[in-house]
């Protein structure tokens, strides 16, 4: 009996910030074990630490921080010289046989520095990368030959790192690696150069490498970005000929710096792409470095003031500031109870739930201080958080740069200008159609055709939403649902050259708040740019919802908003704010080469789309490059050159294959719609219903322990079963887990998700009272299922299903017999 006693109840909503932390229920140890271990979902990822958690990384105090900073990733150390046992730095693998310490080389006491140098440049620790296993770069994985191919990789990439004006060749690793690991020298230092990891970039002794006749084929570049001009020059280097199209007048894409000038003062103003966010293995890092350019660290002391001038005092700043990100761990936690269906609910619509219960239980001045982080969040991912997916709006964290986020003095035309340097760019070119085909490709801009053996197409995400680029053939449908998934939000900016610097030269940024929730994005952060750009230069961002009515704004209008918010900061200190002496203001969202500002994981998307905007089409033929085809860097500038870097290896590994007439095979996509269209059939006729909830299981057995298939339906009308609680008892629900899924879903067409469980798991479930919301928080609380999207039963389902068909398909055939 005890188990149909329905669940204690949730604690009440919080009506202050104070209450926020014990909100949710912990959880239960006992609770059972994911019954899905093959989902192909995982969303167990906290929000500890994030990068995107913040736009602008800033510390409202010297107090300790409410997370702290995660210790780095733990990997077992390669064996240095020395040491008396190299076998227990090795990961444990039974195949390792006893006499491996006679076969791992040693060529330094440094190897553990190395792997952490591998880890930044985003190579495991102890293990191979895809690219590395599909290169093929040892004869077999997971054995001895893998660790000593990893101890020289790891060498080479730090031996670059030592002096990246300089290009490494192999000949200074001969007389380290003994003549049996030849082989692996090889294969690390050419994987390693023909996919952009060490001997890129823009130093004279590259540079030198370009020969002067190329003799591979021709290729056609769409796009003078990032992604544009970092596969152009590598291309050059392998020996193609490359042509570089470009619709603009001028190279660098969605990175603009801007010379403003005035009164004898001038300062180089970013108007597009201007953080450099991480400088560990930043490759951006290394151009600079190449450039003889010390970066500038972004400090982070970003005082606050409220719209009527006044200072946020450090206390409330505090408080507010720990409240919103123990928010962001609860939604963590719901989208974890959630499962598959976190990806079609918006991080706005779990965040707004906690905003709609504060109520008037909040000062004025905390909630204006809540709706800044919420800006401060929107632009970090240049999306409105109602458009942001739960599930993977973060996916990206783990593979963060690390280090310190930085300004590259004189502004990042700096790298612009060097990395298209002797590049073949044809500007003012506007492409309109791309034909590929076994043959090659034809570029069509303007009245011009281009052939080539090969396109590489690294226009915006905007520009593919909005279809003005023509493909003959048309993209796989495949690419066309994943560009239409993926979010591309904005985020616009005003930059205004003064007469002098009359705000703090100690700070980097500043943030004001807004007094109307629907304007927290209006020119709620401050860029200071005097230590970096030659002048004093100010940058106010403008983000969320306010980012797009600002495309419609007068830029005079919007100069005199901004010229109000610093004089009633400044001027009750008693300092004078001036007139600028020239001023500009962005237009990103109406620039018809870009139509936003960058890529954003939206509601019903996922990193996998990220992938499939990476992947070539027309066997080989055209490719695609940017920020938003890496879901490892997306977003960012040293994601788009990365793109480009890996772009290059791609084309070049399809041309010598072409000239091999080797066949480069693709890994097949799994067709799960046959399942799926079965599943549903089967959920026509379930063996149980109760409310929202329905059940299927072979009747042949018996055992309370046989496996169940769960089908629970969000959306569309609901249905009242015989046992639901009274309106007193649904009080107590779930309202996170459940109800707000249901509004969520009003007006949308109805959704369906699954799980595996037991018979008699879900006979207890039945008779749970209190409604579907009580059922819901039972199964996910008591029993500690996670409810999935189809594709995330996994391969354990299959059989169940098929084993339900046949026995109903046997059951039928004996009913018509019989008849």
């Amino acid at each position: 009996m005890s188990d149909q006693i329905p669940p204690d109840p949730l604690p009440p909503f919080p009506t202050s910030f104070s209450q926020i932390p014990s909100f949710f229920p912990q959880p239960n140890p006992n609770s059972n074990p994911d019954p899905n271990p093959d989902s192909n979902i995982h969303l167990q990822i906290s929000f500890q630490g994030k990068r995107k958690r913040t736009g602008v990384r800033r510390k409202a105090s010297q107090l300790p921080f409410l997370h702290p900073t995660p210790p780095p990733p733990s990997f077992p150390a390669p064996p240095v010289a020395g040491d008396p046992n190299p076998i227990k730095n090795l990961p444990e693998n039974p195949i390792l046989a006893a006499d491996i310490s006679e076969e791992i080389i040693v060529i330094n006491k440094e190897a553990t520095a190395e792997a952490l140098t591998a880890l930044t440049a985003g190579f495991p620790a102890d293990s191979l990368t895809e690219e590395e296993i599909e290169a093929g770069v040892v004869s077999s994985i997971g054995g001895i030959e893998q660790v000593n191919y990893i101890l020289i990789r790891n060498h080479i990439l730090s031996k670059w790192r030592e002096n990246v004006s300089n290009w490494l060749t192999k000949e200074i690793f001969s007389f380290l690696i003994p003549p049996h690991c030849e082989t692996l020298l090889n294969s690390a230092y050419n994987f390693l150069v023909s996919h952009g990891y060490v001997n890129f970039g823009i130093a004279p002794a590259i540079k030198e490498k370009i020969p002067a006749e190329p003799t591979n084929p021709n290729v056609i570049i769409i796009g003078a970005g990032l992604a544009g001009l970092a596969a152009a020059r590598q291309l050059m280097i392998f020996g193609f000929k490359v042509v570089v199209l470009e619709g603009r007048k001028r190279c660098g894409g969605r990175v603009y710096t801007k010379r403003l000038e005035g009164s004898n003062k001038f300062a180089a103003a970013e108007l597009g792409g201007s953080v450099l966010t991480g400088t560990l293995g930043n490759p951006l890092g290394i151009i600079a470095k190449q450039l003889g350019s010390t970066l500038h660290k972004i400090r982070d002391k970003c005082p606050l003031y409220r719209p009527d001038g006044k200072p946020v005092e450090q206390e409330i700043d505090i408080k507010v500031e720990n409240a919103f990100n123990r928010l962001l761990d609860k939604a963590s936690r719901l989208r974890q109870c959630m499962g598959e269906v976190a990806m079609d609910v918006s991080l706005g619509a779990a965040l707004e739930t906690f905003r709609q219960v504060y109520g008037d239980a909040v000062t004025e001045e905390e909630m204006q201080l809540f709706n800044w982080h919420l800006a401060n969040l929107e632009y970090a991912n240049a999306g409105l958080l109602s458009k942001l997916s739960l599930a993977f709006w973060d996916q990206d964290d783990p593979y963060d740069m690390g280090g310190d986020h930085c300004f590259l003095p004189g502004g990042n035309g700096r790298l612009i200008q060097a990395l298209a340097e002797n590049v073949p760019i044809i500007y003012e070119k506007t492409v309109h159609t791309i034909r590929y085909g076994g043959d090659g490709v034809q570029v069509v801009a303007g009245g011009q055709v281009y052939e080539g053996d090969m396109a590489l197409c690294t226009v915006p995400l905007g520009v593919l939403k909005n279809g003005s680029i023509k493909f003959v053939p048309e993209l796989p449908q495949r690419k066309l649902d994943g560009i239409k998934r993926l979010g591309f939000g904005l985020l616009n900016k005003v930059a205004m050259l003064f007469p002098y610097v009359f705000w703090s030269t100690d700070l980097d940024t500043f943030g004001h708040l807004s007094d109307d929730p629907s304007r927290r994005g209006e020119f709620f952060l401050f860029y200071s740019y005097a230590t970096v750009a030659g002048g004093p230069l100010l940058i106010a961002l403008v983000a969320g919802e306010a980012a797009h009515n600002f495309e419609s704004m007068p830029p005079t209008d919007a100069v005199t908003v901004v010229l109000q918010i610093l004089r009633g900061i400044y001027e009750p200190q008693g300092i004078e704010v001036p007139d600028p002496l020239q001023s500009v203001c962005t237009r990103w969202g109406t620039d018809s080469f870009s139509l936003g500002s960058y890529s954003h994981v939206a509601v019903g998307a996922s990193g996998d789309d990220y992938d499939i905007l990476a992947e070539s089409v027309g066997d080989g033929r055209l490719f695609f490059a940017g920020e938003a085809t890496t879901r490892r860097y997306p977003a960012t500038m040293h994601g788009a050159f990365i793109s480009g870097l890996r772009e290059a290896a791609n084309m070049a590994h399809h041309a010598n294959a072409r000239a091999l007439q080797i066949k480069v095979e693709r890994s097949p996509s799994k067709n799960t719609q046959t399942c799926a269209a079965l599943l549903a059939d089967l959920f026509r006729e379930p063996d149980i219903e109760f409310g929202n909830f329905s059940v299927i299981f072979g009747r042949k057995s018996s055992d309370p322990k046989s496996t169940a298939i769960l089908r629970v339906a969000l959306g569309g009308p609901r249905k009242k079963s015989s046992n639901e609680g009274t309106k007193a008892d649904q009080q107590h629900s779930n309202k996170l887990l459940f109800q707000q899924l249901q509004s969520h879903y009003n007006n949308q067409q109805q959704l369906h998700v699954y799980t595996l469980l037991s018979r008699q798991q879900a006979m207890e479930l039945r008779e749970v009272r209190g409604g579907d919301e009580m059922r819901l928080h039972y199964l996910c609380e008591k029993l500690g299922i996670k409810l999935v999207g189809r594709r995330g039963l996994g391969p354990a389902a299959d059989s169940v299903i098929a084993s339900i068909k046949a026995e109903r398909s046997n059951r039928r055939t004996n009913s018509v017999s019989l008849d």
